[in-house]
């Protein structure tokens, strides 16, 4: 081999030892340690959501309408969903002070969950109000014409979803309420009236204490009975729902306090309505026939003797239901509940 002759570069590093400098680490997240532990937060102030827009939650914490924070989801919730109604768990800066922020870092099981989808083929369903006791149906009798279908829809809802459903009906100036009313009697839905000129007094000792979600069509006077239960709607409305940005959204729901009654002890929870924007339609893609039925815990016994398949419609549907063997109160229950299977199945989301 001359001088000028090049080594083999092969034997050189065959001659060579290596050691820990030869070996090269790329820099970035992929020499990051993963792990699925989380901060448990075991300091985070327990809160309930009143309102959402756009990626920031109104909260107030301890249900308190008095402590009102701002609050955005932490990263390691990912894209769970939050809704109005939520109780959630809060850290960071919980002052509510003008253009705070805090972090909602956990969010606890829900009691009860009205539902709906955009029509009975959407099978995306949309979260209405969490954690509400009750369901207030807002009907007016007249202008627009009352519609059991929708009404019986709502019921599904409210009876699959754990909450009362309440009937309240409006403008019984315009027709009388008795008549709509009796074809939900056998449910034992409760029924309050609330037109301009009825006295709230029923309607006010019914939500007291509780959360109570309020649904109806646009022009039934949904907004004006929220007007009347909160006399300071408007404002509390601002202060609530606004996240930040002193407004609200006529596509979003929000909650607001009820003022306390005359006489009522401080003591007390004062309740909460949850306004919910007007629903033109309620579809119910995501229920079926046996969540209605298992809803009613007098029923749901007598449907495990059904064949599969069933419908619990009766004949000529189901000519071996077991529901048709019940006598007296209970088979005037199940001849109502089979009106709301009928809207169930009716294909149109009203």
């Amino acid at each position: 081999m001359g001088d000028n002759a090049r080594p083999d570069r092969g034997a050189l590093l065959t001659a060579r030892r290596y050691d820990e400098s030869d070996v090269r680490v790329r820099p970035g997240k992929g020499s990051r340690p993963r792990t699925k532990t989380r901060p448990e937060h075991k300091t985070a102030e327990s809160a309930m959501v009143v309102s959402v827009d756009r990626g920031r939650w109104g909260c107030v914490l301890g249900g308190d309408p008095d402590r009102p924070v701002v609050a955005m989801r932490a990263r390691e919730l990912g894209r769970t969903p939050i809704v109005v109604g939520d109780r959630v768990g809060v850290v960071g800066d919980v002052s509510g002070r003008t253009d705070t922020l805090a972090r909602i870092v956990r969010v606890e099981d829900r009691s009860t969950v009205l539902r709906r989808t955009a029509d009975d083929t959407d099978p995306y369903e949309r979260i209405v109000v969490a954690n509400a006791s009750q369901l207030l149906i807002v009907v007016a009798l007249a202008d627009p014409p009352p519609r059991t279908g929708f009404v019986e829809r709502a019921l599904v809802a409210a009876y699959v979803g754990g909450l009362k459903p309440i009937l309240c009906l409006t403008k019984g100036d315009l027709a009388d309420h008795q008549e709509f009313a009796a074809a939900f009697a056998d449910l034992d839905v409760p029924v309050v009236l609330a037109g301009q000129d009825d006295p709230l007094d029923a309607v006010q000792s019914i939500l007291a204490g509780t959360v109570t979600a309020l649904i109806g069509h646009s022009g039934v006077g949904k907004s004006t009975l929220v007007n009347r239960l909160v006399p300071d709607a408007f404002r509390a409305t601002g202060v609530v729902s606004g996240v930040g940005k002193g407004r609200h959204t006529s596509t979003q729901s929000v909650a607001l306090p009820l003022p306390a009654l005359p006489g009522q002890s401080a003591d007390l929870p004062r309740g909460w309505v949850v306004d919910t924007p007007g629903i033109r339609s309620f579809g119910l893609a995501h229920i079926s026939p046996d969540d209605v039925m298992g809803a009613f815990t007098d029923l749901a016994a007598a449907i495990e003797d059904c064949p599969r398949g069933c419908t619990h419609l009766g004949p000529p549907a189901d000519p071996e239901c077991a529901l048709d063997r019940l006598e007296g109160e209970a088979a005037r229950r199940v001849a109502a509940i089979r009106l709301l299977l009928v809207a169930l199945g009716s294909n149109e989301s009203w």
